[in-house]
């Protein structure tokens, strides 16, 4: 729910859009009643902001003529980068509670722009293209993600209830270490209550959060997103797949996705061994083919033959003739 502020703050955006506005209009527009309203209005004034009352039966509310806010100051650099980020932001799903709040941030901004750099920026921004993310777009209410935010930095407990991917309901105590974004979702890290070990949870499935007086020490100083990606990975899935490379870490980092795999050094370092849950083994022979470098598989057994069928498929493609005439989904 928006606070009082965003209101007030949501009132002047709409008045600057020109137009004479009832507080009947005004009122519904905010979700408040008209005396709220008439308080917005008052608490501009007391800002110097220039609101105009007509009385009347087509009377109400508008801002004086010519007012207008003063020009936002930025580099080209600077407002590239401010607008490129809500943008980029938001079709990463990564806005908090509504893509609208990124197309009035966006608006705002390019309002207060002086006109040419605004024209160029609007080409920009038409001609660009975004990458969309893959998941839903659920994102956690901005207070929430707020509150999380504050509890990490002052070392706060939280009190939450939390519902599970499998619509399972919760109530704990969390001792958040940090707030991280990762592919289209909010999570955060930390100790807890219920199960006395480190979890993590995603923000848009947290029902209620409580900011307790409790302080707690840190215990962890491994960077919350390192943590993140470890738990992601560590998640049970149908299969627990083990995996040894002859490779280093670095190799592995950089050719899979983080969160993905864990990895843990074997020996005198020259192997690795891949941690791995999955719901389905058929990919994972890809991901071992663009490693690229030489495997051997622990477990589970059935990803050998998975191997074996993606080796056969590759060997006959690449001695395959070309015949436009072969049906459409030949293996």
């Amino acid at each position: 729910m928006a606070r009082p502020t965003s209101r007030v703050l949501a009132l002047l955006e709409i008045l600057q859009t020109g137009g004479t506005r009832t507080a009947a209009q005004l009122a519904a527009a905010l979700g408040v009643d008209e005396r709220t309203v008439r308080r917005y209005v008052e608490h501009l004034v007391d800002l110097d902001v220039p609101v105009r009352s007509e009385r009347g039966r087509y009377g109400g509310y508008r801002l004086a003529k010519g007012y207008r806010m003063p020009p936002l100051m930025l580099t080209d650099d600077e407002a590239i980068a401010t607008l490129a980020g809500i943008v980029a932001a938001d079709r990463a799903g990564l806005v908090p509670s509504s893509a609208a709040a990124a197309h009035s941030a966006a608006a705002k901004v390019r309002r207060v722009l002086p006109p040419q750099l605004g024209a160029r920026l609007d080409a920009l921004l038409e001609v660009t293209g975004f990458p969309e993310s893959r998941r839903s777009r659920a994102a956690p209410e901005t207070d929430v993600l707020l509150l999380f935010a504050q509890a990490a930095r002052q070392r706060r407990a939280v009190a939450i209830g939390y519902r599970s991917g499998s619509g399972r309901t919760s109530e704990r105590t969390l001792h958040p270490d940090g707030v991280v974004a990762h592919a289209g979702h909010w999570y955060v890290t930390g100790a807890d209550s219920a199960s006395g070990e480190d979890r993590t949870f995603r923000l848009d499935r947290v029902r209620t959060a409580v900011l307790l007086p409790d302080t707690f020490p840190a215990v962890d100083d491994r960077d919350p997103r390192d943590r993140l990606l470890s738990s992601l990975a560590g998640a049970p899935r149908r299969h627990a797949v083990r995996v040894l490379v002859r490779a280093d870490r670095h190799h592995i980092e950089h050719r899979t996705p983080p969160g993905l795999v864990e990895v843990e050094p074997v020996g005198d370092g020259r192997w690795v061994r891949l941690r791995l849950q999955v719901e389905e083994l058929d990919w994972v022979p890809s991901l071992l083919a663009w490693i690229d470098r030489p495997f051997v598989v622990e477990q589970p057994d059935a990803l050998r033959q998975h191997v074996r069928e993606l080796a056969e498929r590759l060997v006959r493609s690449a001695e395959r003739p070309f015949d436009e005439r072969e049906p459409f989904g030949l293996p």
